[in-house]
């Protein structure tokens, strides 16, 4: 990865180009139709109450006092920002893929400052690392892409749920969590999309792995070394072993996807040839993951 890959202005219009679109596709702005169930100082009206000492006398509606004799207050209804979570899988084997999840990282986090969302970014292996602390605003996207430009991989083992139950722990505040990942974890992905979905979070996955994952194009006695555990085997690639592997990736990426489906969790999947851009217009222009 170059110096400045994140940084520099040619990647930074890219991304503006996506905010412009993202705008655009969702109708002018991102915050609309995000009302709170609490009532309160705002713009739109919610509601009468009666009034009670110690309310603000300033939200009396004195043409109501006058017709019917009664002091009651205005209520209206709070328009609060959305608070974006991004998981981002930083574990050793993401290594040769991890600069594309890093573009997508970046272009999500840049549409939801611009769109003055609240941005919380962490990386994800044995345990949760911090990219982005809460933060939100326009002027805030330089040193976002700063950091993000900076993370490695790191961990000895890719283990979501762990990862899952820490962010629990840390975020009671629900809003939208975007999981991105190969989803290749030794110990399943189901547990993790349980405890996200279920504690009240709008979850989506995107999943992003290397062309060579797909497919396997060895052939004879190979010697192979987990980038993870550093776990060493020996062992013989024939045309019945290769099938097999293809046909074991093939069932495992139509089980998340299933899962997604069954738990309303959003859902798409790329590879690292595809450009970050071509790949969240296609999102955008399907009006989000969708399930």
């Amino acid at each position: 990865m170059s110096r400045n890959e994140l940084t520099n202005a040619d990647f930074i219009r890219r991304l503006e180009s996506l905010f412009l679109l993202a705008r655009r596709v969702l109708g002018g702005t991102l915050q609309a139709d995000r009302k709170s169930h609490r009532k309160g100082a705002g713009i739109t009206f919610a509601d009468y109450a009666e009034y009670q000492l110690g309310d603000d006398y300033r939200a009396i509606d004195w043409r109501v006092y006058a017709r019917f004799d009664q002091l009651v207050i205005k209520l209206f209804e709070v328009e609060e920002d959305t608070t974006i979570y991004i998981l981002g899988d930083s574990s050793h084997s993401m290594a040769s893929k991890f600069l594309p999840a890093k573009k997508l990282i970046a272009a999500m986090g840049y549409i939801a400052l611009n769109c003055l969302d609240r941005l919380t970014v962490y990386g994800m292996a044995d345990k949760l690392h911090s990219i982005q602390d809460p933060t939100r605003g326009k002027a805030k996207v330089l040193s976002f892409l700063r950091g993000l430009e900076a993370a490695e991989t790191q961990g000895t083992d890719t283990d979501f749920t762990a990862c899952v139950k820490e962010f629990e722990v840390r975020h009671r505040k629900k809003g939208v969590v975007l999981v991105i990942s190969d989803f290749l974890f030794s110990g399943g992905f189901e547990d993790g999309l349980k405890r996200l979905s279920g504690i009240g979070h709008d979850v989506y996955c995107l999943q992003v792995h290397a062309k060579d994952d797909l497919t396997c194009d060895w052939k004879g006695d190979v010697e192979i070394d987990c980038v993870e555990t550093h776990q060493r085997e020996r062992i013989t690639v024939t045309r019945k072993e290769i099938q097999k592997y293809e046909e074991i990736m093939a069932e495992w990426n139509a089980s998340l996807k299933k899962e997604c489906a069954r738990r309303g969790i959003g859902y798409a999947s790329t590879t690292d040839d595809i450009p970050f851009d071509e790949v969240v217009q296609t999102i955008l222009r399907k009006g989000g993951l969708v399930a």
